[in-house]
């Protein structure tokens, strides 16, 4: 993820999580999410001067890349060394 873009994600983060403290996103379909988000997405695609459709899909990109990340991180975190988890599990005892 680029920086530009990391900026982006935080930012629509920042926003999403006063936005949406309120929704349960297991039980609330993603265009109701999305049309709560849409204030950011409007402001930032003015200002990167894109259309909003163009903002939708980075934002669901960066969504994608985000979970690609996290998902790295928790593989090499049980990883790590082997038994990582092991002393993870361990250290909460």
């Amino acid at each position: 993820m680029t920086q530009e873009n990391r900026t982006i994600w935080e930012r629509i983060n920042a926003y999403a999580e006063e936005a949406l403290k309120d929704i349960d996103p297991q039980k609330t379909q993603v265009s109701v999410q999305l049309d709560a988000l849409r204030p950011v997405l409007e402001e930032i695609s003015k200002e990167k001067g894109i259309s909003l459709e163009d903002m939708f899909i980075l934002y669901m990109d960066l969504a994608s890349e985000a979970g690609v990340e996290a998902e790295a991180k928790f593989q090499a975190d049980m990883d790590d060394g082997g038994n990582n988890f092991s002393r993870m599990a361990n250290g909460l005892q």
